[in-house]
């Protein structure tokens, strides 16, 4: 499957949300897709079992951090999910090429590649929402009606 057909497949709720503009959460969630069938694969043997396991959460978390520090108020906050998401992409890489015994060459390079592209956003990501105060609504001036004789 590639991304484009992908992308046809998802249900709208997901593209209409804000969260879709972010490159690296739409790249995380289509690793995440395709990481279905290589951990298929991977399970099929007894050697690969627990790799195929490890593999699937830490593919899984990237997407799943971004959007969670996507929700965040500040900088801070958002900056610290995508620094676990970070964390979380460059374990997937990592499992993928040790996945290289099971999974065919081209497949292995092509997720490594992918996984690092989602590194180098997040890399950017992160010290860019270090720097970004927190979403502030405009205080309302607040006014009550008190008895004179307070």
């Amino acid at each position: 499957m590639n991304f484009d057909a992908w992308i046809e497949t998802l249900p709208i709720e997901i593209k209409q949300d804000t969260l879709w503009k972010v490159e690296a959460y739409r790249l995380s969630l289509f690793l995440s897709e395709i990481c279905w069938h290589d951990v298929s694969e991977l399970i099929k043997d007894d050697r690969t079992r627990s790799l195929a396991d490890q593999l699937y959460r830490a593919v899984g978390s990237v997407s799943a951090n971004i959007a969670e520090g996507y929700s965040k108020s500040t900088g801070r906050d958002r900056a610290r999910f995508y620094e676990y998401a970070l964390g979380s992409a460059r374990e997937s890489r990592d499992w993928y090429y040790k996945a290289h015994h099971v999974l065919k060459n081209e497949v292995v390079q092509h997720r490594i590649n992918l996984a690092t592209q989602i590194i180098r956003l997040l890399l950017t990501m992160v010290p860019q929402q270090r720097a970004t105060k927190g979403i502030r609504e405009e205080q309302a001036p607040y006014e009550i009606d008190a008895p004179e004789d307070l």
